[in-house]
């Protein structure tokens, strides 16, 4: 499917928040830190957001306007739009948050900690709460503050297939918003704090699983050249899939492949019929159909070698996460500040330098903008890119004084931005929207059909 290009130009002069609508926000980032902190207490798993989704609802009711109700998506996500009504043909600027949590068993300590075995490791909570924040303030200080419709979409499953951004992106529901650009945001712990990453074409992997089933001959650990052993030719396999990246992809494209779970045998001393594994094949801008391929060449070619077979599954989840380039680039311009990358001591992975400080940072979001950052993450929110021009940001949560990467990240037991990163968010949101909506307005060309 050829990727949708918008037909705007960037804006000779970047657009910039309203002051109203800027202070509007402010004074809503109180309740949106709540609002997080009841969402992080009762987390809700993929395909059972029904909860969350109507906290969030709830948070809303005084914002929608008069005769219009918010519409159900994806079975447990819900959409409300401000502005123009889609009627009328307005094209509108779409902002997804994700309302599901993960299985795991938080370890954060915070007074808010979920206790089951259910958590928001992955910041989706301050996602969900900084576009209500934005929801808010925009109906507020009135959507005429806006140059196009917002459409706020609260997704489900985004951690879990079927995929929620898939089922939301084929709506009808959806469809008839006539959505001329998608919005996303994700905190991103492989940043400094007050860095909000925004760049275009490839900035996460797509992601497959593969299950590797290894079949031999089984037999007495002390007669092992009666057997064909399973053991050994998956420990070759796995070892070989591990060399695919450096010999049969280029060097100059990502890709990467994990080996994350080996099952075989019963005893010490028996050599086992079968042996299994999975993992996950990431391409970001590696040929995805390229890495596949070459780890079936290497699961049955070594299986064999061995004197065993092998099946290989492959079970696909997400395409890459392409960014627009000319929606990429607005949206950086509105940003504005001193770009990370350019700051001295900087590297192109967004290393060293004066980094987790925001001086130089343009308004309204106080955030200073890096264009290098991607990364081998997958994220479901590549389906929206697939029918329309879509931009995911990246807003850092590493506080000053410490490296990238080195506390919990993204779904560990003791990930949890601070509350301070509900505002950080909803800022880049709102400055994102006004910029995206900028340059839908600046064109007469009809927004590309989602479904085309």
């Amino acid at each position: 499917m050829s990727r949708p290009q918008p037909a705007t130009p960037q804006p000779a002069t970047p657009p910039r928040v309203a002051p109203a609508l800027h202070a509007a926000l402010e004074e809503e980032l109180d309740a949106a830190v709540a609002l997080r902190h009841a969402l992080h207490r009762d987390p809700r798993l993929s395909g059972d957001e029904a909860d969350s989704r109507d906290l969030v609802l709830g948070a809303l009711a005084d914002v929608v306007p008069d005769g219009r109700t918010p519409d159900p998506v994806a079975d447990t996500g819900a959409m409300v739009r401000l502005g123009a009504p889609a009627e009328e043909g307005t094209p509108a600027v779409a902002v997804r948050a994700e309302l599901d949590a993960l299985p795991v068993v938080e370890r954060t300590g915070l007074p808010f900690s979920a206790t089951g075995a259910a958590a928001h490791v992955c910041g989706h909570d301050v996602h969900v709460a900084a576009l209500v924040a934005v929801v808010r303030a925009i109906g507020r200080a009135g959507a005429d503050a806006l140059p196009a419709p917002l459409l706020a979409v609260f997704q489900p499953r985004e951690e879990k297939a079927p995929s929620g951004a898939a089922d939301v992106a084929a709506d009808p529901a959806f469809v008839a918003h006539r959505v001329g650009a998608m919005l996303g945001v994700h905190v991103q712990p492989e940043l400094p704090r007050g860095t909000v990453s925004v760049r275009g074409g490839p900035v996460n992997a797509s992601a497959d699983e593969i299950e590797i089933e290894v079949h031999g001959r089984g037999g007495h650990g002390g007669y092992p050249h009666r057997t064909r052993d399973a053991v050994l030719a998956l420990a070759e396999i796995v070892s070989g899939v591990h060399h695919i990246v450096s010999r049969r992809v280029d060097p100059m494209a990502a890709g990467v492949i994990t080996i994350g779970q080996m099952t075989a045998g019963s005893a010490p001393n028996v050599v086992p019929e079968t042996a299994s594994a999975r993992g996950t094949v990431r391409a970001l801008d590696a040929d995805r159909d390229e890495m596949l391929a070459a780890v079936r060449d290497v699961v049955e070619g070594t299986a064999t070698a061995y004197g065993c077979t092998a099946t290989l599954t492959v079970v696909p989840n997400e395409p890459a996460v392409v960014n627009d380039d000319a929606l990429a680039r607005t949206v950086a311009a509105s940003l504005g500040g001193r770009r990370r990358d350019d700051r001295a001591g900087g590297n192109a992975n967004g290393h060293g330098g004066r980094s987790g400080d925001a001086d130089g940072a343009g308004e309204p979001t106080g955030l200073v903008l890096d264009t290098t950052f991607r990364s081998c993450g997958a994220d479901d929110f590549s389906h929206y890119g697939d029918v329309l021009p879509s931009l995911m940001l990246f807003v850092g949560t590493t506080p000053a004084g410490s490296t990238p990467g080195e506390g919990p990240g993204l779904h560990h037991p003791e990930f949890s931005p601070d509350d301070a990163m509900v505002g950080e968010v909803a800022r880049a949101l709102l400055a994102s929207v006004v910029a995206a909506g900028a340059a839908l307005v600046a064109t007469t060309a009809e927004p590309a059909d989602p479904l085309v």
